[in-house]
């Protein structure tokens, strides 16, 4: 996704189009006008009347680019709270960060404690199974 300036530009870009468009299409549609010693031939093949809805959908389109370029202006960041809002960013990403690293060291502790608890019962039961062995070859030796 673009960033908020990339947005800006793309949709200042598109109002200009539409400007454009919209005088082109006036242009065309507009009635010729009248030169007193010219005469002129008018096209039967255009509608009647059709600059009227060219007029409403340009004006709708360009009212419409022209809110969502407002919309990205008031998006984008003020210079006087940029250095406030980073640093109230940063204390919060530093506090979390602490959280975190005091929730993985509690984790870290606990499961140091079951590892030990594991190597424990490993040798418990080495230590049971070398006996037995021992008691049990004893035993077929006698």
């Amino acid at each position: 996704m673009a960033d908020r300036l990339t947005q800006l530009q793309d949709a200042v870009n598109s109002l200009a189009d539409q400007f454009c468009n919209a005088i082109g299409v006036l242009q065309q549609c507009a009635p010729p006008a009248s030169f007193s010693n010219i005469q002129t031939v008018i096209n039967k093949d255009q509608p009647s009347n059709p600059t009227e809805e060219y007029a409403q959908l340009f004006a709708a389109l360009i009212a419409r680019t022209a809110k969502d370029v407002d919309v990205l202006i008031d998006s984008l960041p003020s210079e006087e709270s940029t250095a406030a809002l980073q640093a109230a960013s940063l204390r919060q990403l530093e506090e979390e960060n602490h959280e975190a690293a005091a929730r993985l060291e509690e984790v870290v502790y606990r499961g140091d404690l079951l590892l030990e608890k594991i190597q424990n019962q490993h040798m418990l039961f080495v230590t049971d199974a070398v006996a037995e062995d021992a008691w049990l070859g004893s035993r077929f030796l006698h």
